[in-house]
């Protein structure tokens, strides 16, 4: 099996780093940052997570994405498989995405390094 590097980001932060495949969760998936109550809280925190992931699709988006690792894993020139995956500030559901990504790919039997490049900056005000 691939070594798989999952990278979770905010596009509000910066652009993300070069990966085989990119995933961008921001227009498609329920944001918890508009939600008070979950504002300032990130993907360390149980909320959040059922937040996201009780968001229609995104499992869905969690099997193709892992589908897709696959493939480029068992290409002629396989090797390291990067996913960069975000959201607006990258501390909700970008980190919670790439952990449940994580978790299915390590089950599948492949080595999984994860990355939470903007989870613990500022929460950006819109």
């Amino acid at each position: 099996m691939a070594v798989v590097e999952i990278v979770s980001f905010g596009y509000l932060h910066d652009t993300p780093s070069a990966a085989h495949l990119t995933i961008d969760l921001r227009h498609h998936f329920r944001d918890p940052h508009v939600a008070p109550e979950l504002r300032y809280m990130t993907a360390d925190d149980a909320p959040v997570r059922a937040a996201v992931l009780n968001t229609p699709g995104i499992t869905a988006l969690v099997d193709a994405t892992a589908t897709a690792v696959t493939a480029f894993a068992a290409g002629p020139s396989a090797g390291a498989v990067t996913v960069a995956d975000g959201c607006a500030g990258g501390r909700h559901r970008a980190p919670t995405f790439a952990r449940v990504l994580a978790e299915r790919l390590s089950a599948a039997g492949h080595h999984v390094k994860v990355h939470h490049r903007d989870i613990d900056k500022d929460v950006v005000q819109r």
